[in-house]
């Protein structure tokens, strides 16, 4: 089991991802500005999961101290500032990046210009002391939420330049699909994979779905063999 840290743990995403690690087996602190925010959410999480205390509520900076792994998942507006103030906390810890850079207009969503290429590339120049992979972008908040079993008919796609945090990365997908995650590449493979949540995003309106990404070409025993290389 890992010590797990989701920065930004009150918003969907965070919220949805703490539920599955926590469903799993992990501890999990939820980081927020707020702690009161925090506390709030964990103990609605705890009471789902049975009236456990396996979730915990504290701050951003909290999330990050404690947690072998830490998990980002804070709007993209600010995220800078969020990695300024965490990168001490932060060092030498394997930190996992799912910020999807969208804006939105009267088309919908569409991504954004971020300079390093992609909010996980930003996030690992700035947190020059920890070990960054790109994760958990393309899942949808609803469905980590609401549905009971494991999202097995969807791919949690990882990348990145790390071995180590790749690995857990794909490790901890299990916790959410029932299978390791699918090694994308490198890590400036984040930036299609976050701009691919605006595609999600339209096809979700457009059909009223909580679409999500399914690889096809991968039998079980080559997903066995990529997970263990």
């Amino acid at each position: 089991m890992r010590n797990i840290g989701i920065i930004g743990g009150t918003g969907p995403q965070g919220r949805g991802l703490a539920h599955r690690f926590a469903r799993a087996g992990h501890p999990v602190a939820i980081g927020s500005r707020s702690a009161e925010r925090s506390a709030q959410t964990a103990q609605e999480l705890n009471a789902r999961l049975g009236g456990g205390t396996s979730v915990r509520g504290t701050t951003n900076a909290g999330a990050a101290r404690s947690c072998d792994i830490a998990v980002l998942a804070v709007p993209f507006q600010g995220f800078a500032e969020v990695l300024r103030d965490l990168e001490a906390d932060l060092a030498d810890k394997i930190v996992i990046c799912c910020v999807n850079p969208l804006g939105f207009d009267r088309q919908g969503a569409h991504g954004l210009y971020v300079p390093e290429g992609s909010a996980a590339e930003q996030a690992a120049a700035a947190l020059g002391g920890s070990a960054v992979a790109a994760a958990f972008h393309n899942v949808s908040a609803v469905r980590l939420r609401d549905e009971p079993g494991p999202l097995d008919d969807t791919d949690i796609l990882v990348a990145g330049d790390d071995v180590d945090a790749k690995s857990a990365a794909m490790e901890l997908s299990a916790a959410v699909t029932g299978r390791t995650g699918i090694d994308a590449g490198a890590l400036r493979n984040a930036r299609v994979l976050e701009q691919l949540t605006a595609v999600l995003i339209a096809v979700n309106k457009n059909y009223r779905v909580s679409a999500g990404i399914a690889l096809s070409g991968l039998a079980a025993d080559v997903r066995d063999r990529a997970a263990a290389a």
